[in-house]
């Protein structure tokens, strides 16, 4: 079986691209959840993103965005501590602020998901690019959007990440087995 060369370094990422990786995701907490991880692994491996994958759940209350807005700076520093995350204080403080950005969606009457989802629907087949490349058209508007709606630490090279990683782009090899071509909106 034919996989994406970056699976192929070990049983975690394997298991990761063959049942997660670039499956369409709509529930908006699970969207904010792989933008938060996407968040984290800007400049680092994914791997050591997945490997803390299960302390970032449970520092972060499961994703819960309502319970992770209301940390305190008190709770930064806490995690600052934590040695079983990656501590980065810009994406600590990220994370909480964008958890107030979610909400602030939700309170206004605008599902995170649809919002998210909406941006590829409306996305001509040209602006999508390949999924493959680090950076699309796609994901410049969509990081402008994100920031628009008060989120940070989402340039573009994460919103592409972030739009693979949840299938609104097939950034698998042409030869992977779970290579699609053009993406779809669910």
């Amino acid at each position: 079986m034919v996989r994406c060369g970056w699976a192929e370094a070990n049983t975690l990422l394997r298991v990761y691209h063959d049942h997660e990786w670039g499956k369409p995701v709509t529930d908006s907490r699970a969207l904010w959840e792989a933008l938060v991880l996407e968040t984290f692994q800007a400049g680092l491996s994914w791997n050591t993103v997945l490997q803390k994958r299960e302390n970032f759940r449970r520092v972060f209350c499961r994703f819960d965005p309502y319970r992770v807005a209301m940390f305190t700076q008190e709770d930064e520093a806490r995690l600052l501590g934590d040695a079983s995350i990656i501590r980065s204080r810009a994406k600590i403080a990220a994370t909480i602020a964008n958890a107030r950005a979610w909400l602030a969606m939700e309170d206004a009457g605008e599902d995170f998901s649809a919002f998210a989802w909406g941006m590829v629907r409306r996305a001509l087949a040209h602006e999508r690019g390949t999924g493959l490349e680090p950076q699309s058209p796609l994901s410049v508007t969509v990081a402008k959007a994100l920031k628009h709606k008060g989120f940070c630490f989402v340039g573009p090279t994460t919103a592409q990440a972030w739009m693979q990683a949840i299938g609104m782009l097939d950034g698998h090899e042409v030869a992977c087995f779970c290579y699609r071509g053009a993406s779809s909106a669910p």
